[in-house]
């Protein structure tokens, strides 16, 4: 399969490592966080399912040495990889990383990948503002990098796209997260910017960008899962409090937006009737009553807390997944409420206070239980899928 060539270059610490493997699906990339950065050498990565391949480079530096040897191994690489024979290596797509948290180094870091860039003079730019957590903030930084970009006038024209991104999901604090957006965005726009003979087609991005709209999804729910494990293992009564509704609230919401499900009234009923269904007061009533009643499980009252959480969430954001993919395909309305009340009813149904059971008498028969937060996602992990 001929592929094309996109070649990513920012800051170090701007998050390019995370980007691709978001992108691709893959945790080839090395990842890493600072300014030391931690791609020290021109790495390519692809994937079998999409028809490009991405070029990941030395991360800049601030520090006017290292970025001038950042720049010459860019410089260096593109005029080997444009020689006779080579033709496969042609840069198509030029990714321009910058950070959507250091807004105010747009213009210097711009002045700089344009300096790297230099010898493709004609291949289009798609400027990807990484971290991109503050939504207020992302039309003023679009708006800031389109400026930036005007002022170099040799390569204004070549700026087709500005893409904020939250690459992965972000914590924010114990009840909320940043989840992850703009990803599915970038993959159009990039294909899109292939040459003809090269782009993938409608159907087949279609299906790579479910495909990666349910890896993503799936890790709000395990960041979700976990903040329950840890915000349930207090000692109160888990079927009096409401100390999951944030949690729950949170993760749906996530979800909903990586689906692309829309803010309309329709929606909101869509989803209040979700919230109503995955009430953990019902849920874990029955799941409590239901566990002091088994013989031999011996665990204290935070470490039942956290079981019956962290089951209730991760099975409330299976639902949602599956029901929000099923809506997503044209296969569901969002009008349709009884259905998806009957899909949410079947996740936290006996089936699911049978396998809440067996985490908790793995747990209660573990020598070894002092890291109950980590203990818990991991027996959770077991519990099998119901198909629907």
């Amino acid at each position: 399969m001929e592929r094309g060539n996109v070649l990513v270059i920012g800051n170090s610490g701007v998050g390019k490592s995370t980007l691709i493997n978001s992108v691709l699906g893959d945790e080839k990339a090395k990842t890493g966080y600072g300014s030391s950065g931690t791609t020290d050498k021109l790495e390519i990565y692809e994937s079998e399912e999409v028809a490009f391949r991405i070029i990941d480079t030395v991360g800049f530096e601030p520090s006017l040495v290292k970025g001038w040897k950042a720049i010459n191994a860019v410089k260096k690489w593109s005029k080997e990889s444009a020689k006779n024979g080579k033709e496969d290596s042609e840069i198509n797509v030029i990714w321009f990383c910058v950070e959507g948290t250091s807004s105010k180094l747009f213009p210097k870091t711009i002045k700089d990948l344009s300096k790297a860039t230099a010898m493709w003079e004609t291949v289009p730019i798609v400027v990807v503002i990484t971290k991109s957590y503050s939504v207020p903030e992302r039309t003023q930084n679009i708006e800031m990098v389109s400026n930036a970009f005007a002022k170099q006038k040799r390569y204004s024209k070549n700026l087709k796209h500005i893409v904020p991104v939250v690459a992965s999901t972000y914590t924010l604090n114990d009840t909320a997260f940043a989840a992850p957006e703009g990803i599915t965005e970038l993959i159009d726009v990039t294909n899109e910017l292939m040459p003809e003979g090269i782009k993938a087609g409608a159907h087949d991005i279609y299906n790579f960008k479910l495909k990666r709209k349910k890896g993503l999804a799936q890790s709000i729910v395990a960041l979700s899962t976990t903040a329950a494990v840890t915000v349930a293992a207090v000692p109160i009564s888990l079927a009096d409090a409401l100390i999951l509704s944030p949690i729950e609230v949170a993760q749906i919401n996530g979800l909903a937006q990586l689906y692309e499900i829309n803010k309309g009234e329709d929606s909101k009923q869509f989803l209040n009737s979700i919230v109503e269904v995955g009430t953990v007061s019902t849920a874990a009533k029955a799941a409590i009553s239901t566990l002091k009643a088994v013989p031999g499980i011996n665990i204290a009252a935070s470490v039942l807390n956290a079981i019956i959480a962290g089951a209730i969430v991760a099975a409330i954001g299976e639902g949602c997944i599956y029901a929000f993919e099923k809506v997503y395909t044209g296969e569901k309305s969002i009008e349709d409420i009884d259905w998806v009340k009957k899909v949410m009813e079947s996740k936290l149904s006996p089936q699911f206070i049978e396998n809440v059971t067996a985490v908790a008498e793995k747990i209660s028969k573990s020598s070894n239980n002092k890291d109950v937060g980590k203990l818990v996602n991991s027996l959770l992990s077991t519990i099998p899928t119901r198909k629907m």
